[in-house]
């Protein structure tokens, strides 16, 4: 019964950790929103007034566009890539047999196409107070390695996915400060697969689903003619994870069989200051700081909630995150009434170590640069387009295993890159 324990303590913790999946910013967050802030890197996002995007950026920028109702449409197409390279693993990871009887090989690329869409909406409901919806996606994308790579019996594939509706309201105090503040709804489902180790064992596969409340409120002043600041909070959100462990093949008996489990995730709140400044009256500048208490994942405990053990604890999983800062600068260039150019750089800083890191989440400090164009097609039509490349510093991975499972480390590093393609309609009625 104790071996039974472990190995189902060890293969439910390894699945569960896949919640943590790598994403295009610090930790498992999504960074892309808006199609107007890709091209400046989203630097000065809480200080920014371009279109309704703001009900997510920061609502108190609602006050500050024209009278009316305003919608944006944007899609991301995003370009992760994940390539692992052996550095010396050992024990069953460093096994040549051919595959089901040993895994090997370096899994691929991780990495594969996402499409994100957002829309955002913001109107008048007097000349002091607007309401404005924003439905987005935070969390989320795709890690998926090859059946037979070397690291499969820690990650095969982690799928996350989230939905967010956010309505809010913002009202202007004096004409050089408003505040806003939002109401979240959130949505998370994750699919993750593991290979259980030997052949006859098959895989575990994990289903989890909650839902989540949090909130956000915000502040921009006009703090002269050509100068806002911004900041922006957002709170955390706490989901009580339900759903199911399925182990194909044998493995079933062995690991106690299907059923149930349930496990408390916390995302982070997050704290931003933003400006901008009209440097001439072509040339804007804008920048941020952003701070995350990713702090709050420590650890997570997964419990099995069906069976004869019902209530034990089945695996604590260590994640041992630090706080993050993220900083970014940008700048845009009025070519004309009708055309602007974007540009932005930021730094983001991962939450995790070479302790903690698995592959399901090789995350490691990030540089963004940024590119777009904003360009009017009518009156009331905006177009926006951008381009953000990642530059991912290489991730270290040293991940052990011992009896009852088959013994070795997992010892290498992923080389990583991201790429983000922008487009965004916004329209005035």
């Amino acid at each position: 019964m104790k071996r039974n324990s472990t190995v189902i303590a060890w293969a439910v913790a390894a699945a569960v950790s896949g919640l943590a999946t790598h994403a295009v910013a610090g930790g498992f967050a999504v960074g892309t929103q808006s199609g107007s802030g890709t091209g400046n890197a989203f630097a000065g996002g809480a200080a920014a007034a371009d279109d309704a995007s703001v009900t997510w950026s920061n609502p108190a920028a609602m006050t500050l566009l024209p009278a009316g109702k305003h919608v944006a449409g944007a899609l991301h197409v995003l370009k992760p890539s994940f390539k692992y390279q052996d550095a010396g693993s050992t024990g069953f990871f460093s096994c040549t047999a051919p595959f089901p009887a040993c895994p090997s090989g370096n899994g691929g690329d991780g990495g594969d196409w996402a499409f994100i869409p957002n829309a955002f909406f913001s109107m008048d409901i007097n000349p002091k107070l607007r309401f404005g919806l924003a439905l987005n996606v935070p969390f989320g994308l795709t890690t998926e390695y090859d059946a037979g790579w070397r690291g499969a019996t820690t990650a095969l594939k982690s799928e996350i996915k989230t939905m967010n509706v956010n309505p809010s309201l913002a009202y202007q105090v004096t004409p050089s400060f408003s505040i806003g503040a939002g109401l979240s709804f959130q949505r998370i489902e994750a699919e993750l697969t593991q290979f259980s180790g030997a052949a006859a064992l098959g895989n575990i596969n994990l289903g989890a689903d909650d839902d989540g409340w949090g909130f956000n409120i915000g502040a921009i002043f006009q703090a002269g003619p050509g100068t806002r600041l911004g900041v922006h909070y957002r709170s955390s959100i706490k989901y009580d994870l339900e759903g199911d462990v399925v182990i194909t093949g044998p493995a079933g008996a062995l690991l106690g069989g299907n059923g149930s489990i349930t496990a408390a995730l916390r995302v982070p709140e997050s704290l931003s200051f933003s400006a901008s400044h009209m440097l001439t009256p072509n040339w804007e500048l804008m920048g941020d700081i952003t701070w995350t208490k990713w702090s709050r994942l420590q650890q997570l405990v997964v419990t099995r909630t069906s069976g004869p053990a019902a209530g034990a604890n089945f695996a604590t999983l260590g994640f041992g995150w630090d706080d993050t800062w993220r900083f970014g600068v940008g700048a845009n260039y009025k070519v004309n009434d009708q055309m602007k150019l974007r540009f932005g750089a930021a730094f983001d800083q991962t939450p995790t170590n070479d302790v903690f890191r698995t592959a399901r989440l090789p995350d490691q400090d990030r540089t963004w640069v940024a590119f777009g164009m904003q360009y009017k097609v009518s009156k009331s039509g905006v177009i926006d387009w951008g381009y953000a490349h990642e530059f991912i510093k290489d991730a270290t991975i040293r991940n052990s295993t011992a009896a009852p499972l088959p013994a070795g480390t997992l010892n290498g590093r992923f080389e990583s890159k991201a790429d983000i393609f922008s487009v965004q309609y916004s329209h005035t009625f």
